[in-house]
């Protein structure tokens, strides 16, 4: 399996590669947004699509908790400093979104302010994609047996237990609710122009491998190979690189 999901993965990041050199040439915006319960996998699928991508031509937006002066704005004026220029890629890690499933089942918003932030979605999601933004929304599906697991790998890890916020888990025991507000989410705004896509994350490398292969398709393109770069030959010996003695030298440590 691993040695086939890193073949797979190599062919898919050569695809977003060429898609990333249509975004830039054709001048295409292209926002996806990833949400899901916590620890299905957003971040590492996020890492995996962006891993061979250029650096200037995508950017990542995982907003923290909104300031003062941020919650007292309109609900979605901060997303919207984040939405991608011309021939940009931009990936949201969680998104507006919050409002519909984290902020409710934790008690962060009024039921009025997720009554209206549901009435409100679709017309905005609608002025993105008449604008020309390609937008594509996809729910990580993870069952609760499997979350448990990961959670508990991220315990036991000092590497990882940074990603086990409080609210992470505060909301271990609303697996129930937060599945109803999902289901809730997607009927009131799943449209025609930003329809809803669940992928199976219980599985993550088959996960990932779906959802970029889904991500590829829904994106048109122009089909051209990556070109081929020939490395004029040098004009003498190869060089040593020699620094003034003003830097100071990190000692070899290794």
């Amino acid at each position: 399996m691993s040695k086939h999901y890193r073949k797979t993965m190599k062919q898919l990041q050569l695809e977003l590669i060429r898609l990333q050199h249509g975004l830039h040439s054709s001048g295409k915006r292209l926002l996806v947004i990833f949400e899901g319960r916590d620890a299905a996998g957003k971040g590492g699928t996020i890492k995996a699509i962006t891993e061979s991508l250029d650096t200037r031509d995508y950017r990542i937006a995982a907003l923290p908790k909104p300031s003062e002066q941020e919650a007292s704005q309109w609900y979605f004026q901060r997303y919207v400093a984040h939405l991608p220029c011309a021939g940009e890629f931009v990936l949201f890690d969680r998104s507006w979104y919050n409002r519909a499933v984290v902020e409710p089942a934790m008690g962060f918003c009024s039921r009025q302010e997720y009554e209206a932030f549901l009435d409100a979605v679709p017309a905005f999601e609608k002025l993105l994609t008449d604008d020309g933004i390609i937008l594509l929304k996809y729910w990580l599906a993870v069952d609760q047996a499997e979350q448990e697991e990961r959670f508990a790998e991220r315990a036991d890890d000092p590497l990882k237990r940074w990603k086990l916020s409080p609210v992470d888990l505060a909301a271990r025991q609303k697996y129930a609710e937060m599945g109803k507000l999902r289901d809730v989410m997607i009927e009131r705004t799943h449209t025609v122009n930003a329809p809803w896509f669940v992928v199976d994350f219980n599985d993550q490398k088959r996960g990932r491998v779906n959802l970029i292969r889904h991500l590829l398709q829904q994106v048109p393109f122009d089909d051209k190979p990556i070109a081929d770069v020939k490395l004029p030959k040098l004009k003498g010996k190869p060089k040593t690189e020699h620094v003034t003695d003003k830097a100071v030298l990190v000692p070899d440590t290794f």
